[in-house]
């Protein structure tokens, strides 16, 4: 379904769950474990619809280092068959209520080591576990995320590939166009196309505004289908991936990123610019909650089910038009409606602070 969905037009994504999930309360920062699924399944539930009421048309099941390696560190290594399959079948009961794809999840299993031989063979294991448990329970397709090695992606794919179900593989990078094992960004990707990949693209660490070009690398390198999933949290080309921004003077991640967070107009502007390079699915990371989605996805022309709720400033009571303001006070009328160089409060007060 999915690659017919793709041949007939952009694919929008959804947004970054496992952030979302630990923002309302229900993942622990740090490990980052999905147990959510298990312990909360309403919370879950109730994101991915409100995912799918932004307009999400792939949902991926929240099963981001829902693998040994990862639950293991958390005493939960015996719950790895229910969280990944429970975590499937949320994902289903949401997809089919509003026609929704359903996407099995894998993720960097941090026991890959180019190095040492014997880790690929554990990487696989990890990743075929992971597929048994979520397969029999409604994937349409794959996708292996953030992974920073190529041999790990290469895995990954092998893997999925078995199921006989399609592929999508997404690299990260952080503050260079190589993956960790020294492969230059347009290498790897043709490698994993012609080792059967049916779509590649970068995922998570950067903000659209440093992902975008290399989208647009991939885009030029590859034939098959093209995907981009930027974090929503702003970066600068000193420090171009979001885990090091700082904020009064330390690091800001993970539990002090709030300021760092794009508005939903800036990912709808990244929306528009990875469709006019020719990006066929369009989504988001870390950060990417349910209105910047909506915000994508009317910007791609979109009418969707929370589109009945889209902003309708004219009717505020303050900023709205002259039918509809109730405030009084002019200077707050002022100071909410204009900039300093039309408002005559907000011009004292810069002119004052100089």
């Amino acid at each position: 379904m999915i690659l017919n969905l793709l041949k007939k037009d952009i694919v929008l994504g959804d947004g970054g769950t496992i952030f979302e999930m630990e923002r309302r309360g229900y993942v622990s920062a740090g490990p980052f474990t999905p147990e959510v699924s298990i312990e909360h399944p309403e919370a879950l539930k109730q994101l991915q619809t409100d995912f799918a009421r932004a307009g999400a048309q792939v949902l991926q099941a929240l099963t981001y280092y829902a693998h040994e390696e990862k639950l293991k560190d958390i005493g939960k290594k015996g719950v790895l068959a229910e969280i990944n399959s429970v975590a499937v079948r949320i994902a289903n009961e949401v997809a089919k209520q509003y026609g929704c794809v359903v996407a099995g999840n894998l993720a960097n299993t941090w026991v890959y080591d180019p190095a040492d031989l014997s880790s690929r063979k554990e990487t696989r294991r990890q990743f075929d576990q992971q597929i048994m448990y979520q397969l029999p329970h409604g994937v349409d397709f794959f996708i292996a995320e953030t992974i920073e090695y190529l041999g790990e992606a290469k895995i990954a794919l092998e893997a999925i590939k078995a199921t006989g179900k399609p592929a999508m593989i997404t690299l990260g990078f952080k503050y260079q166009d190589r993956t960790l094992d020294g492969v230059l960004l347009e290498e790897a990707f043709r490698e994993l196309e012609e080792f059967g990949a049916d779509i590649v693209g970068t995922n998570c660490f950067r903000d659209p505004k440093r992902m975008l070009p290399l989208a647009a690398r991939v885009r030029q390198t590859v034939s098959c289908f093209v995907a981009a999933q930027p974090v929503a949290y702003r970066c600068s080309e000193e420090r171009p991936y979001f885990q090091i921004q700082q904020f009064h003077g330390h690091i800001a991640f993970p539990l002090e990123l709030d300021p760092f967070v794009l508005t939903r107009f800036e990912m709808a502007d990244y929306a528009l610019k990875a469709k006019q390079m020719g990006i066929n699915y369009i989504g988001g990371c870390c950060g990417t909650a349910p209105h910047h989605l909506r915000a994508m996805a009317e910007a791609l022309g979109r009418t969707v089910p929370n589109s009945k709720y889209s902003p309708r400033l004219e009717l505020h009571t303050i900023i709205g038009d002259k039918h509809h303001r109730k405030e009084r006070d002019e200077r707050i009328l002022c100071e909410q409606r204009y900039n300093p160089a039309v408002c005559h409060f907000l011009l004292k007060k810069s002119q004052k602070g100089q």
